[in-house]
Protein backbone atom coordinates (compact mmCIF):
# COMPACT_ATOMS: atom_id res chain seq x y z
CA UNK A 1 0.00 0.00 0.00
CA UNK A 2 1.32 3.50 -0.79
CA UNK A 3 1.09 5.63 2.12
CA UNK A 4 3.91 8.41 1.57
CA UNK A 5 4.18 11.05 4.27
CA UNK A 6 3.44 14.78 2.78
CA UNK A 7 4.96 17.74 4.42
CA UNK A 8 6.60 19.30 1.67
CA UNK A 9 5.71 20.62 -1.63
CA UNK A 10 8.37 18.19 -2.82
CA UNK A 11 6.69 14.99 -0.97
CA UNK A 12 3.50 15.68 -2.65
CA UNK A 13 4.75 16.23 -6.16
CA UNK A 14 7.02 13.32 -5.65
CA UNK A 15 3.43 11.54 -4.74
CA UNK A 16 1.63 13.02 -7.78
CA UNK A 17 4.76 11.22 -9.78
CA UNK A 18 3.72 8.11 -8.61
CA UNK A 19 0.16 7.65 -8.84
CA UNK A 20 0.22 9.70 -12.00
CA UNK A 21 2.98 7.56 -13.99
CA UNK A 22 4.85 8.30 -17.20
CA UNK A 23 1.81 7.80 -19.15
CA UNK A 24 0.02 9.96 -21.42
CA UNK A 25 -3.57 11.23 -20.53
CA UNK A 26 -6.46 11.03 -22.35
CA UNK A 27 -8.99 13.12 -20.83
CA UNK A 28 -8.89 16.73 -19.03
CA UNK A 29 -9.18 15.59 -15.47
CA UNK A 30 -9.22 16.80 -12.00
CA UNK A 31 -8.09 14.93 -9.23
CA UNK A 32 -8.50 15.55 -5.14
CA UNK A 33 -6.12 14.24 -2.72
CA UNK A 34 -7.45 14.50 0.93
CA UNK A 35 -4.53 14.55 3.48
CA UNK A 36 -5.02 13.72 7.54
CA UNK A 37 -1.96 14.10 9.55
CA UNK A 38 0.17 14.46 6.94
CA UNK A 39 -0.97 11.04 4.97
CA UNK A 40 -3.29 11.07 1.90
CA UNK A 41 -6.50 9.07 2.46
CA UNK A 42 -6.22 5.49 0.46
CA UNK A 43 -8.47 6.74 -2.55
CA UNK A 44 -8.67 9.59 -5.10
CA UNK A 45 -11.66 11.45 -6.48
CA UNK A 46 -11.13 12.12 -10.42
CA UNK A 47 -13.59 14.51 -11.84
CA UNK A 48 -13.74 13.93 -15.65
CA UNK A 49 -15.21 16.11 -18.55
CA UNK A 50 -12.71 19.11 -16.91
CA UNK A 51 -11.77 20.73 -19.85
CA UNK A 52 -13.34 24.12 -19.55
CA UNK A 53 -12.29 25.35 -16.38
CA UNK A 54 -15.56 25.82 -13.93
CA UNK A 55 -18.05 28.96 -13.62
CA UNK A 56 -18.69 30.12 -10.56
CA UNK A 57 -21.88 27.97 -9.20
CA UNK A 58 -19.39 24.71 -9.20
CA UNK A 59 -17.20 26.63 -7.69
CA UNK A 60 -19.02 26.87 -5.03
CA UNK A 61 -20.31 23.82 -5.21
CA UNK A 62 -16.91 22.03 -4.81
CA UNK A 63 -16.24 24.97 -2.41
CA UNK A 64 -19.57 23.13 -0.30
CA UNK A 65 -18.36 19.53 -0.74
CA UNK A 66 -14.64 20.48 0.34
CA UNK A 67 -16.20 21.73 3.48
CA UNK A 68 -19.28 18.37 4.20
CA UNK A 69 -15.94 16.54 3.83
CA UNK A 70 -13.87 18.49 6.35
CA UNK A 71 -17.18 17.83 8.70
CA UNK A 72 -17.76 14.56 8.09
CA UNK A 73 -15.40 12.73 6.67
CA UNK A 74 -11.67 13.97 7.36
CA UNK A 75 -12.03 16.99 10.25
CA UNK A 76 -8.34 18.74 10.14
CA UNK A 77 -7.91 17.62 6.41
CA UNK A 78 -5.67 19.33 3.84
CA UNK A 79 -6.51 18.90 0.01
CA UNK A 80 -4.45 18.36 -2.87
CA UNK A 81 -5.45 19.15 -6.94
CA UNK A 82 -3.93 18.12 -9.66
CA UNK A 83 -5.34 18.34 -13.08
CA UNK A 84 -4.25 15.78 -15.85
CA UNK A 85 -4.99 16.40 -19.84
CA UNK A 86 -3.52 14.99 -22.93
CA UNK A 87 -1.09 17.89 -25.08
CA UNK A 88 2.25 19.46 -24.34
CA UNK A 89 4.21 19.43 -21.16
CA UNK A 90 3.32 23.91 -21.07
CA UNK A 91 1.21 25.46 -18.11
CA UNK A 92 -1.60 27.01 -20.20
CA UNK A 93 -4.29 29.52 -19.58
CA UNK A 94 -6.79 26.96 -19.04
CA UNK A 95 -4.54 25.45 -16.57
CA UNK A 96 -4.24 28.26 -14.70
CA UNK A 97 -7.74 29.09 -15.06
CA UNK A 98 -8.32 25.89 -13.04
CA UNK A 99 -5.81 26.18 -10.60
CA UNK A 100 -7.35 29.27 -9.56
CA UNK A 101 -10.84 27.71 -9.03
CA UNK A 102 -9.07 25.43 -7.41
CA UNK A 103 -7.33 27.78 -5.06
CA UNK A 104 -10.37 29.55 -4.48
CA UNK A 105 -12.87 26.75 -3.79
CA UNK A 106 -10.20 25.89 -0.66
CA UNK A 107 -10.03 29.30 0.07
CA UNK A 108 -14.25 29.60 0.47
CA UNK A 109 -14.04 25.98 2.06
CA UNK A 110 -11.52 27.42 4.53
CA UNK A 111 -9.57 24.01 3.77
CA UNK A 112 -5.60 24.65 3.57
CA UNK A 113 -4.60 23.78 -0.27
CA UNK A 114 -1.78 22.46 -1.47
CA UNK A 115 0.41 23.43 -4.67
CA UNK A 116 -2.08 22.40 -7.61
CA UNK A 117 -0.14 20.43 -10.12
CA UNK A 118 -0.52 19.36 -13.68
CA UNK A 119 0.12 15.76 -15.45
CA UNK A 120 1.08 15.64 -18.64
CA UNK A 121 2.55 13.31 -20.65
CA UNK A 122 5.42 12.09 -18.52
CA UNK A 123 5.48 15.04 -17.02
CA UNK A 124 4.34 16.66 -13.82
CA UNK A 125 4.76 20.39 -12.49
CA UNK A 126 3.11 22.27 -9.74
CA UNK A 127 1.16 25.42 -10.54
CA UNK A 128 1.51 27.54 -7.56
CA UNK A 129 -0.72 30.28 -6.26
CA UNK A 130 1.37 33.37 -7.00
CA UNK A 131 2.11 32.26 -10.35
CA UNK A 132 -2.01 32.22 -10.73
CA UNK A 133 -2.01 36.17 -8.62
CA UNK A 134 -3.57 34.42 -5.54
CA UNK A 135 -1.52 35.50 -2.27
Amino acid sequence: MYEPVLTTQTELEHAWRELMGPWSHGRHSIWMMLIVDDRPLPQLTQIDEAEAPPDPEHVDGLADILMMLEREVAPGMRVAFLRSRPGKDVVTDTDRAWATSLYAAARRAAVPCEVVHLATRGAVRPIPADVVGIR
